[in-house]
């Protein structure tokens, strides 16, 4: 038998098949490929100048007319806020009374992303349940894997926004009492795309009539669709005014690089906000609105649009790829064009990706270190969240502790507070952000407020 590395001497793995090529650029070639990214795209020249793109509503409002789908709206109740997306078209954002859709990335990767979401809401006294009763979206798997399919996505899309509209009836509310807000960016850009394609595919239709029938998830044997499919970065900007009212620390020296998250607004591209007081309209309007808002520098660097790296695929088959992406075309650039303290994201991939992979420009030895946060996470430090029980920093792999010092954190003091806390957490005396009995909304596990726990 041959020697095994003898076989394969010379061949090049990608998980990609043998349609993965590299291009054999130089440098200068290379430069001149993605030159474009730098050019005045600014305008949205790019989703502007296209004939008008179809708005997926009109198609759900018929649809619900003809008897097909029952629509979840965004009622009166919900406090909604009246924002203009890419085309100029309206979207309303609920305020209040929400369900969060949470995100298994932040749950596994990133805690301190939801926890400061929650601790943020609470500081405004915002009505919203917390429950156990969902599951992932599944996206990752279909676009990282091609395994995953159109049909599984729509039905998890589907069961996940029937169980936001029916939650309410364990505390004896009316269905739709909750609205569903996403907290990742990957489940937000890919519920949009199954909207879309269930409300033009009679077919996709029929076929989650059957599988929803079964699940017992259909509302008087109609689909259930959302009037609008809301990501928490979307809540966040126009709450952003609420929110500085609670800042308690300054923020005005931190110069700020944001990270738009492709599967926020490349994705759905018509649905994502833009505001003409946001950097005169030019970029996505969430994650920069609350940072302006709070007073930091958002500095602008050339690479802002290239995605984190992270693109589902190669973070599996080329993750060396993923990593000097990344390094290179990101963070690096932040630091050394922006002289940035902080990138902000909006996503959990993101937030991964430019966090968690810093280590890898020790390789080439160029050291580069930048902190990274979601905007939810940033909000919640000024705001006087503390910096490991609430925001917890120290599950970052890139430090934090240049940014707080910047602030004017005393994190040494803060980390001793934590580590007394915890002593406290083994002992079984931890705080919740949440009453726990309301985190079960379906069998005999859930507990009205007010009964002993």
């Amino acid at each position: 038998m041959s020697d095994p590395n003898e076989r394969t001497a010379g061949e090049r793995f990608t998980g990609h098949g043998s349609e993965w090529k590299s291009a054999a650029l130089s440098a200068k070639e290379a430069q001149g490929a993605t030159a474009w990214v730098e050019q005045i795209i600014d305008r949205r020249s790019m989703l502007t100048n296209k004939d008008r793109v179809e708005d997926v509503r009109d198609a759900m409002w018929q649809l619900e007319k003809d008897g097909e789908i029952l629509v979840h709206r965004v009622s009166d109740e919900h406090r909604p806020v009246h924002v203009r997306t890419l085309y100029g078209w309206d979207k309303k954002i609920p305020t209040t009374q929400l369900w969060h859709h949470k995100s298994c990335g932040q749950c596994g990767n990133i805690p301190g992303y939801p926890t400061s979401l929650l601790w943020l809401m609470n500081q405004m006294q915002i009505e919203y349940l917390d429950e156990t009763d969902q599951t992932s979206c599944t996206a990752w798997n279909y676009h990282g894997s091609g395994i995953g399919n159109v049909e599984s996505l729509a039905a998890v899309f589907l069961r996940n926004f029937h169980q936001a509209y029916v939650a309410s009836k364990a505390q004896g509310l009316p269905e739709g009492y909750y609205y569903p807000l996403v907290h990742c960016g990957t489940s937000f850009g890919n519920y949009k795309e199954m909207r879309s394609f269930l409300m033009h595919s009679a077919k996709l239709r029929e076929r989650m009539r059957k599988i929803l029938g079964k699940l017992g998830r259909l509302v008087d044997g109609k689909l259930l669709i959302p009037e609008e499919v809301v990501h928490y970065s979307e809540w966040l900007h126009v709450m952003r005014d609420e929110v500085a009212k609670r800042r308690v620390i300054d923020c005005s020296a931190i110069r700020a690089t944001i990270h738009p998250a492709c599967h926020v607004y490349k994705m759905i591209p018509e649905d994502a906000i833009y505001d003409e007081t946001v950097l005169d309209g030019n970029r996505v309007a969430v994650s920069t609105g609350i940072m302006q808002t709070l007073g930091t520098q958002v500095i602008d660097y050339s690479t802002w649009y290239d995605c984190c790296g992270f693109g589902f695929r190669h973070i599996i088959s080329e993750r060396e790829f993923t990593r000097s992406f990344a390094i290179d075309r990101k963070i690096r650039v932040a630091v050394e064009e922006a002289h940035a303290d902080v990138m902000i994201g909006h996503d959990t991939g993101c937030i991964t990706t430019l966090d968690k992979n810093q280590w890898i420009s020790k390789a080439d030895g160029r050291p580069v270190g930048l902190p990274v946060l979601a905007d939810c996470q940033f909000a919640a430090l000024v705001c006087g969240a503390h910096p490991y029980k609430i925001v917890q920093s120290h599950w970052h792999a890139s430090a934090t502790e240049t940014l707080m010092d910047k602030l004017g954190i005393d994190w040494r003091a803060r980390k001793a507070e934590f580590e007394e806390y915890l002593k406290d957490v083994a002992a079984g005396r931890g705080e919740t952000l949440y009453d726990p009995r309301r985190m079960i909304t379906s069998g005999p596990g859930y507990k009205r407020l007010g009964q002993p726990g």
